[in-house]
């Protein structure tokens, strides 16, 4: 694994084109000088946190479309995974699957995780918000799923 730059405020964001549920496939580029971008990072489909974590996104969604903002969540399970969870919860913004881990080495956030000892490689949940013109606008690597939602519409709104 190559050793990743740690990723800051006001950097370009690393570009990444994935395949996705509903999309086919997403790149970052096709945001820039139009959507603020809302990345954000979660371990798995349909478990407590992530379910309630894009949940929130879905309920918030009006909000971030206001301040001209999209949602994008990532995890390494497939598409099929993604389209059974977005239907499951009605999710109303795309899910990119990493399966190869690629995306999430270079946002830093595919990190050793100690579950009850046992020790394995996964996506730390984080969020980044990149700005219309790719660059890093906050970033947050260690996300508790509890207030989140609002804490990044909070600071999108900041951006206008």
């Amino acid at each position: 694994m190559a050793e990743v730059k740690p990723l800051s405020v006001g950097k370009a964001a690393p570009a990444f084109n994935l395949p996705a549920y509903p999309a086919g496939k997403i790149r970052l580029s096709q945001f820039k000088g139009e959507s603020n971008v809302v990345l954000y990072f979660y371990p798995r489909d349909d478990t407590p946190g992530c379910t309630k974590e894009a949940c929130g996104f879905r309920d918030q969604l009006p909000a971030f479309e206001k301040l001209d903002a999209v949602i994008l969540g990532i995890s390494c399970d497939t598409v099929a995974s993604h389209e059974k969870f977005t239907k499951k919860f009605d999710l109303p913004f795309p899910l990119l699957s990493d399966e190869d881990h690629a995306v999430a080495e270079k946002y830093g956030v595919w990190v050793e995780k100690n579950m009850y000892g046992k020790k394995s490689m996964g996506i730390q949940r984080a969020t980044f918000l990149i700005d219309k013109q790719g660059k890093l606008a906050a970033i947050w690597p260690k996300v508790q799923v509890d207030g989140h939602v609002e804490e990044v519409a909070a600071k999108l709104a900041e951006l206008k």
